[in-house]
């Protein structure tokens, strides 16, 4: 056994060596063959303890435990198979760092349509019980709605959330009749609009039913796109319209826009081959310049003339069961008064470390930005700043080393915000600042207004979704 005061003591058995370090309140402890080598055992026993601050806020065992899978993933780089690899603490923390960017996105925006899609069946269940009320108040029949959505003016109201139905109005003689065969999108049972068979009461279970399978619905770790992992599980209607955009931005940390490129798409889905030939008005009230380009199948003068979206040879209908692309856009500038967000991050160094003061400011007011997220570098292994303000909340990712400064909404009433903290560190420490969120609304003013069948001109029920979200956004 080594001497009292040395830093490193082992106890050799037999057949094993305990190699153990103290570390405060415990050890880290290292079996080895008597036959290894000692020096190397050290080295070892070395990096492992330098793990644990990694991890680790206090060296107490309830902290260890918590932190138990984290730390077998660390320790798992720096041994395999019994032997040492040849890697360092920040080895490991790169191989040990599997976030994706597009995963969080993806679970924000799943959060989000839960939330929307669950305040949504909450007031159509009101209005379906106030619908019976009236109905047997006045001795009418109660029929079915005419869409999961719709109002009388035949738009979806203004919070309906990304996913929104049946914009257009239901005419008093349909242009069609729901078919008995037609299948709900796939992923569950969806309900059939316009029955007049069913029962105000079965009805309202059926929503309250969709309503757990959405909250029930999981979604893909591994998002190949935000666009994909934006698709709803349910309330998919034969005809579904998906709008994204999604925006690249680089700012200066001392001020002033170096780039931002936004790109919108516009994608059909068509599932009933009735509803295949159909010509779907879009309002184009965009003032910015934005560079509009049709599917090379789409009739383009008639876009130019009229907004409408229809294909070239009229007896030639979109296909089916896939989504296709029909329109899709490019917007980049290099003017500061078409950012949507400004960040300004102040570091003040100090004796101690560095003050840093970052603030937000909403420049374009009628928009309504969710789940921002707004990422701080921290320094590694200078410990957890110290904030002092906060408008919102916060915290320190000591694996990611940095601090995130979350707010649910911005909007025009906290269009501006700030958050100041102190840590170790120099003023470079702190950049990149990277932000995220989700929108409903687009940055760019196009939507999609109306689906007609251009047989009959019969307005074509459909669901649609709107979202606009980060695709990059740095302040270098």
């Amino acid at each position: 056994m080594g001497s009292p005061g040395k830093q490193h003591t082992f106890v050799e058995t037999e057949s094993v060596r305990y190699v153990y370090q103290p570390m405060e309140k415990l050890y880290m402890l290292l079996i080895t063959t008597k036959a290894s080598n000692i020096l190397e055992d050290l080295e070892t026993l070395r990096l492992f303890a330098r793990v644990i601050p990694e991890y680790c806020k206090a060296m107490e065992e309830r902290e260890i435990v918590d932190q138990a899978f984290p730390l077998i993933f660390a320790f798992d780089e720096i041994v395999a198979l019994g032997y040492r690899e040849n890697v360092n603490l920040a080895q490991i923390r790169t191989f040990t760092e599997m976030d994706s960017h597009e995963e969080e996105v993806s679970k924000v925006v799943t959060h989000t349509k839960v939330m929307e899609t669950r305040d949504h069946m909450k007031r159509k269940v009101k209005e379906l019980q106030r619908q019976r009320q009236d109905a047997v108040k006045y001795g009418r029949k109660v029929g079915g709605m005419g869409g999961f959505g719709s109002d009388s003016t035949g738009r979806p109201p203004d919070n309906a959330g990304f996913i929104q139905t049946s914009v257009e109005s239901t005419p008093a003689k349909p242009s069609y009749t729901p078919a008995s065969k037609a299948a709900a999108p796939s992923g569950g049972r969806g309900m059939k609009l316009g029955s007049k068979a069913k029962d105000v009461d079965s009805f309202v279970d059926q929503l309250k039913s969709e309503g757990q399978q959405v909250v029930s619905a999981t979604m893909s770790s591994k998002a190949g796109a935000i666009s994909k992992s934006a698709t709803p599980a349910v309330n998919q209607e034969s005809v579904h319209i998906r709008t994204e955009e999604k925006i690249c931005l680089t700012a200066g940390r001392d001020g002033g826009l170096q780039n931002l490129e936004i790109h919108g798409l516009v994608r059909l889905r068509i599932s009933d081959d009735q509803f295949s030939r159909i010509a779907i008005a879009i309002a184009n009230e965009d003032t910015k310049g934005i560079q509009l380009q049709t599917h090379p199948n789409v009739n383009k003068k008639l876009f130019a003339e009229q907004s409408i979206l229809s294909l070239k040879n009229p007896a030639k209908p979109f296909p089916l069961k896939q989504e296709v692309g029909v329109l899709k856009w490019r917007f980049q500038t290099q003017d500061d008064s078409f950012m949507p967000l400004s960040i300004n991050c102040w570091p003040n160094e100090t004796a101690e470390g560095c003050d840093v003061n970052i603030e937000y400011e909403l420049e374009r007011t009628d928009m309504e930005l969710n789940d921002v997220l707004i990422s701080i570098p921290i320094p590694s292994g200078v410990g957890s700043p110290t904030v002092t303000d906060c408008d919102g909340d916060y915290t320190y990712e000591s694996r990611k080393s940095c601090l995130q400064w979350s707010l649910p909404v911005i909007d025009e009433s906290n269009k501006s915000g700030a958050m100041e903290f102190s840590v170790n560190g120099h003023p470079d420490d702190f950049f990149p600042v990277t932000v995220s969120f989700v929108s409903k609304k687009l940055y760019c003013d196009l939507e999609v207004t109306s689906a007609k069948n251009i047989d009959d001109n019969s307005p074509i029920k459909y669901s649609s979704e709107v979202i606009f979200f980060v695709d990059k956004y740095e302040i270098v």
